[in-house]
């Protein structure tokens, strides 16, 4: 049995599978996000602990003797937040999050040093970690004294289940801190922020083993001693695993909390000045290009809530099948943006609302706006030197079958929709964990889902969308300058 923890912003799950991929059991457990200021976002590591705990015991309850049969583990994480750790391996502060905006001038005083984007290969994002400890520095000195370890979240959970300080590199290079080409900690750029290579963990290939699990918490699952703990990966890249979005010019696009588009590279060839990430993957040998925009899902909850209603009430209502682009617009940048803009201080917006607007007009604006964004992410990558020829679509807003087939016409590709199943960052934690912890190979384990369904472009709407999708995008410099 081998387990595949993926340590999300809102919640953990836990999936245990077998080494031929079937899934046996999954549990979940939530935690909250403190937001004390404008643009902060912060967690209590002890959450991470405390869900860890609760998933592990629900799984012996329902599943003991398959828990028993426990090989491996593997975690998938939330990327680029801060968690800071003292000498004694004690917790310094809340970690700082991936959607934490504070950090923005710090930002870009350090994307400005001469040196940094060739090393890092990316933009510094004011969500990644190294601005967030310049942040730290500045305003809580008296903590970054005391800084001996810096971790990202997953990572936290490794040292807690095995004592040990490790990370794997697709993770570590959305730090800013790693030589993303050599995949190694870089003096340089740590320099550039204030810290030292002995704040930092060892570092693994993902499907590496990094430690074993501690002697008392394997007593208390009731599992070997000899339990691998693979160094694991940040969560699109274990979704990539999940997928065996491996080879050159496979791709998928994420419509979770923030929409992703991602495919895979066979080399090394980073582009910043587009914004795109350029990271390390998950397996050796290989990068992930990557855009993204901050608020996918994140924007029809939000409606959903402020409408009193629910996100699938709200998709429901239009359908399945797209009409044409709507005369409303809207701006999905309720957290600022990434990809293209790399502003953290803008914000959302809706244009053109008419008196008879009701809820399923407000429902397809968003729904637009938030895949016009993701069209943005589509050009940027392309401009980085993708090809895309079609996707795989994962994520809760995946299930809006609207969404999906408006997304394909907004991109002009079709867009596979996988079997029903679990495929995403829990089953690629899961899969680094079975080739880290037995003999079989990335080839074996990570195979493409199966697909149910694939959606097609609209190819008569096409055109209607080009042009609504060509007023949108100017809309962003225009409510960028009444900033």
């Amino acid at each position: 049995m081998f387990l595949g923890l993926d340590l999300g912003t809102s919640g953990l799950r836990a999936l245990l599978v077998r080494q031929d991929g079937e899934i046996v059991a999954s549990a979940m457990a939530g935690y909250e996000v403190s937001h004390l200021k404008a643009g902060w976002s912060e967690q209590d590591p002890a959450n991470w602990v405390a869900a860890c705990r609760t998933a592990i015991a629900s799984l012996k309850k329902t599943n003991e003797a398959a828990l028993s049969a426990l090989r491996g583990i593997g975690i998938a994480g939330q990327m680029h937040g801060a968690t800071l750790l003292d000498s004694d391996g004690a917790v310094l502060r809340p970690s700082i999050l991936w959607n934490d905006t504070r950090s923005h001038s710090e930002s870009a005083t350090l994307d400005a040093v001469e040196g940094v984007r060739a090393l890092s290969g990316n933009i510094v994002f004011p969500g990644f970690t190294a601005p967030k400890l310049l942040w730290v520095a500045k305003n809580e000195p008296e903590i970054f004294a005391k800084v001996s370890k810096v971790l990202l979240p997953k990572d936290y959970l490794n040292f807690w289940l095995t004592g040990k300080y490790f990370s794997d590199m697709s993770d570590s290079a959305g730090t800013s801190w790693l030589d993303v080409g050599a995949r190694t900690w870089s003096e340089f750029l740590l320099d550039a922020s204030g810290m030292h290579k002995n704040q930092m963990p060892e570092l693994f290939e993902g499907c590496e083993a990094g430690a074993t699990l501690r002697a008392d918490l394997a007593a208390e699952w009731g599992v070997s001693e000899n339990t691998v703990v693979v160094a694991g990966a940040g969560d699109n890249a274990a979704a990539a695993c999940g997928m065996g979005i491996l080879n050159e010019g496979d791709a998928f696009v994420s419509l979770g909390t923030s929409g992703v588009l991602l495919t895979a590279k066979e080399s090394y060839t980073p582009q910043p000045e587009t914004a795109v990430h350029t990271f390390c993957h998950a397996i050796p040998g290989r990068w992930y290009q990557m855009g993204v925009t901050l608020a996918a899902t994140d924007s029809l909850n939000w409606l959903a809530e402020n409408l009193g209603e629910t996100a699938e009430a709200l998709t429901s209502a239009l359908g399945n099948t797209i009409s044409p682009p709507g005369e409303m617009q809207f701006m999905p940048y309720l957290s600022g943006e990434r990809t293209p803009h790399n502003d953290s201080r803008i914000r959302g917006a809706f244009l053109n609302i008419d008196i008879s607007a009701k809820h399923p007009d407000l429902t397809r604006a968003v729904l637009e706006g938030v895949g016009f964004a993701l069209r943005d992410n589509f050009e940027a990558l392309k401009s980085a030197g993708a090809d895309l020829k079609r996707l795989v679509a994962i994520g809760g807003g995946a299930n809006a079958r609207y969404w999906v087939e408006l997304l394909a016409t907004t991109l002009n590709i079709p867009i596979d929709i996988p079997e029903k199943g679990e495929f995403g960052a829990a089953l690629g934690a899961a899969r680094l964990a079975i080739v880290g912890a037995s003999d079989a190979t990335i080839a074996q384990v990570m195979t493409k889902p199966a697909i149910a369904e694939t959606i097609f472009p609209r190819t008569e709407l096409v055109a209607a969308y080009e042009t609504a999708y060509q007023s949108w995008r100017k809309i962003y410099p225009a409510i960028k300058a009444l900033k």
